[in-house]
């Protein structure tokens, strides 16, 4: 039964591979299209993202520094910047669920590969890149409440789907506007079982071997029983909808956050001879990087890719969790929503990266592990016993991750098939059958298709949000009129 079960195993992901490889071949040119900067490969994307956060930071006048203390006002306050409050949730907890969405195993793996190929310089990058991409969270935090869909029932949707259609259409552009609604929704459809689903399930269900013994784990060679644990823990959480969601996230992104930078914080003390040379190595190799320009180049492009994988500016999906809102004011979201790149990037990102730098990083190391496991042994060099509870948090971290992922894809669901419970059910169903195939099947091909529709929505949502600007500057400029005649 067994060797038939590894024969069938082998089968399927052949299958799956070799019919989505082409697709994905295609999307991926498309998408990661490249042209040549001094001597350095640069994809389009990354350029297309990196001039959105510069232009809205300079639109709207550097609000990723000038609306810092409000945000922090609003988040910690009890008002929600109006009277009627239409929408489901607290500042708070909007911003922990989209944070569940961004904060992933991204952020303790990914910095490893960051500086392993463009080394510390590539971290300064990636702080300016998640400092801009503050910008065009703000703008589309802002345009997803106000475009929402308040429905009979008190529920809401919102996200670029619906901005892209209603906002368009409000500006004369209908057809334009509904065909890039109908194509992120697709998009985030398929792209949500990929990046935000089997790639989780599968790395969380690797750090849980890890934690429990590696070879010697009893659940070495059974990814399909933490499977259906994970997709059960997952199911019980989702199909509550996404007040379930939010209490869940309300709790456990502070929980991870504060465990994570803790352990961190720990390592960088006990080694805090080091950090000044770490932290001059940040600034120096930034701008006077081996081959001067195609090195700082080549740094640069490393340093946004990563804090674009990492905060999800520019692709929008954030602004469907923040669109749920109790607030009728617009703007007041946007200043929360910035928070969200700070909190994920320009943070965790860097206090990550300052963990690699203090201890066991060497320049001229070729990091041969994968990311995540890189940024355990760094750990591990100065805490033996942290290989443990920083498994612990990146499996959080995978969960979290999975729990706001499936409402952006149920969004997008809705969106395309309309709202009902049963539609609910349907999309929460198929989720949950990813997240157990995710820990069984190797399925490279369909998590690059996924990882690519994900990005290539940045196209449609960044269009949209040129043509909506002028809108939403001037509900912000409205806004502090109304904050100033109180």
């Amino acid at each position: 039964m067994c060797f038939y079960s590894n024969r069938l195993y082998l089968s399927i992901d052949d299958v799956i591979n070799r019919v989505m490889q082409p697709v994905t071949h295609l999307i991926e040119s498309i998408v990661f299209f490249e042209i040549n900067i001094l001597g350095v490969s640069t994809p389009l994307i990354v350029l297309w993202l990196i001039f959105a956060g510069l232009f809205f930071t300079l639109y709207f006048r550097l609000i990723n520094l000038r609306g810092m203390s409000h945000s922090i006002r609003l988040l910690l306050g009890s008002r929600s910047g109006g009277s009627r409050k239409e929408g489901e949730l607290s500042h708070f907890q909007a911003l922990s669920t989209a944070l569940s969405g961004t904060v992933g195993i991204g952020n303790i793996g990914g910095m490893a590969i960051v500086i392993s190929l463009g080394g510390p310089g590539a971290v300064f990058w990636l702080i300016i890149a998640g400092f801009l991409g503050m910008a065009t969270k703000f703008v589309e935090c802002i345009a997803g409440v106000k475009y929402r869909t308040v429905h009979p029932d008190g529920t809401v949707s919102g996200g670029p789907m619906h901005y892209l259609k209603e906002g368009l259409a409000a500006k004369g552009m209908r057809r334009l506007g509904k065909g890039l609604g109908y194509f992120y929704a697709i998009a985030m459809v398929i792209g949500c079982l990929g990046i935000g689903n089997m790639f989780q399930s599968n790395q969380a269900y690797e750090q849980f071997v890890f934690a429990t013994g590696a070879d010697q784990s009893f659940f070495m060679d059974k990814g399909w029983l933490f499977g259906i644990l994970m997709a059960t823990m997952v199911g019980f959480v989702i199909i509550g909808g996404l007040r379930s969601i939010a209490r869940v996230t309300s709790r456990l992104v502070p929980l991870m956050a504060v465990l994570y930078l803790a352990l961190a914080l720990a390592v960088i003390v006990f080694n805090s001879d080091k950090l000044p040379a770490a932290i001059s190595s940040i600034f120096n190799q930034a701008f006077t990087a081996p081959a001067v320009g195609g090195g700082i180049l080549g740094s640069m492009i490393l340093g946004f890719r990563r804090a674009v994988f990492s905060n999800e500016a520019g692709i929008g999906s954030a602004a469907i969790a923040h669109s749920t809102v109790q607030t009728d004011e617009p703007a007041t979201e946007g200043y929360v929503g910035l928070l969200e790149p700070f909190i994920d990037t320009v943070v965790i990102c860097t206090i990550t990266s300052l963990v690699i730098l203090t201890t066991i990083y060497v320049p001229s190391e070729v990091i041969e592990m994968q990311g995540i496991d890189y940024t355990s042994k760094a750990f591990a060099s100065t805490l033996s016993w942290s290989v443990t509870p920083l498994a612990f948090i990146a499996i959080l971290f995978a969960f979290s991750t999975m729990i706001s992922w499936s409402y952006y894809g149920l969004k997008g669901w809705t969106f395309l098939v309309g709202k009902s419970k049963r539609k609910e059910l349907q999309f929460q169903f198929v989720f949950c059958l990813f997240v157990a195939l995710g820990c069984t099947i190797q399925l490279d091909s369909v998590l690059d298709f996924s990882d690519a529709l994900v990005f290539v929505v940045s196209i449609p949502n960044i269009i949209g949000l040129y043509i909506l600007a002028p809108e939403i500057k001037r509900e912000v400029v409205q806004y502090r009129q109304r904050r100033q005649a109180k």
